[in-house]
């Protein structure tokens, strides 16, 4: 079995989005740490995280995975946005504590021109800056599908930038559909995919796994989600993804464009595909 879900806005706390996913059908589900566009992150109420762990607990929940804001740009060439970057992705694993033992999902960053040498350093480093004694957060580094100066578009490149963190108890990786299919992977072979983020980056290290269908074809380094079903990765291949045993346990969180009633019929969807 997987663990299924959607991005839910968090804007009436933490309860409210358990309750909100298991109104989906949802056995997991991702948010926003802070305003994806970047911005301060709304104060926690402790009681309600709290009562989120709780009912997590209780109604046989899987890992949610976080994300970090689309903002946090922790390789830019510009010091002041790798600075707001770091302090932001810091404070976000600080704030991960009041649900612990969850993963936090982020975007490597884009180089803006200074290259993938100079980047690979940069992201680490904030890494190891933010990272804490006794977190119990996972870090994950999500794959890319390579538009403009993106970081991440090749399993190599996440290993990099894994090779250089310290804490590599607490990282691991984030396979989003969508990215890896417009970056160059051709998912219709999802075990040679695998077998490939195997000897590069060990399996052991993949998470979690974003399920999107694509609006282009493989190879096209755009990064445009789609419905399930409706795109160029299709209906069978993001089928065999969810069924292949390799990748059991882990929760898969949707990113297509919908909205709460195209959620529900989704999750439904992925449930029918492990029956």
């Amino acid at each position: 079995m997987i663990y299924i879900g959607n991005h839910l806005s968090s804007s009436k706390g933490f309860l409210a989005m358990g309750k909100a996913a298991s109104e989906l059908g949802g056995t997991t589900f991702a948010f926003f740490t802070r305003n994806p566009r970047g911005g301060a992150a709304k104060e926690i109420d402790p009681e309600d995280a709290k009562a989120l762990n709780e009912y997590l607990s209780a109604n046989g929940f899987g890992k949610l995975v976080a994300h970090g804001p689309y903002t946090m740009n922790l390789c830019s060439d510009k010091a002041d946005i790798r600075e707001f970057a770091k302090n932001a992705l810091a404070e976000d694993l600080r704030r991960m504590e009041y649900t612990p033992d969850q993963y936090y999902n982020f975007h490597p960053g884009s180089h803006v021109g200074q290259g993938v040498e100079a980047a690979i350093p940069m992201i680490a480093e904030a890494l190891n800056f933010a990272m804490f004694e006794g977190m119990t957060t996972t870090v994950l580094l999500e794959t890319m599908a390579g538009k403009g100066s993106e970081v991440g578009r090749t399993f190599e490149e996440i290993k990099a930038i894994m090779e250089l963190v310290k804490d590599k108890t607490h990282l691991g990786v984030c396979l989003d559909t969508c990215h890896v299919w417009d970056g160059g992977y051709d998912i219709s072979d999802f075990d040679k995919v695998l077998d490939e983020f195997d000897r590069v980056i060990g399996l052991e290290n993949l998470k979690a796994i974003h399920l999107n269908d694509s609006m282009n074809d493989s190879g096209s380094h755009k990064d445009r989600h789609e419905k399930l079903g409706k795109g160029h990765i299709g209906e069978e291949i993001l089928k065999k993804v969810v069924q292949n045993p390799r990748v059991q346990g882990l929760p898969f969180i949707l990113e297509t464009p919908n909205e709460d009633a195209g959620y529900k019929v989704e999750i439904a969807t992925v449930k029918s595909w492990m029956k």
